[in-house]
């Protein structure tokens, strides 16, 4: 199945060369896949997985784990930011 892979701010680095210049590529996954087996060949430090998101509703990370993703969801992760 397909779904659409977006990295925000310096995670977009982990995406293969194929997403340069952007922050998301379409991927071919298993079905019943969940986010942990998807973010898993990225090699993404887990300390900056910060925020989830699939189709813009956040997942909690005890539930990252577990929680598998449907045809054409879109898989969103931010670092944590900083700010003032």
């Amino acid at each position: 199945m397909k779904i659409t892979f977006k990295l925000y701010a310096s995670l977009a680095q982990h995406l293969p060369p194929e997403a340069a210049g952007g922050n998301e590529v379409r991927l071919e996954v298993a079905p019943e896949s969940t986010i942990a087996d998807i973010i898993a060949p990225f090699n993404l430090p887990m300390k900056l997985v910060h925020l989830v998101l699939i189709n813009g509703v956040y997942v909690a990370p005890e539930d990252r784990a577990t929680r598998m993703l449907k045809p054409d969801d879109v898989l969103a992760i931010w670092p944590p930011i900083a700010g003032g």
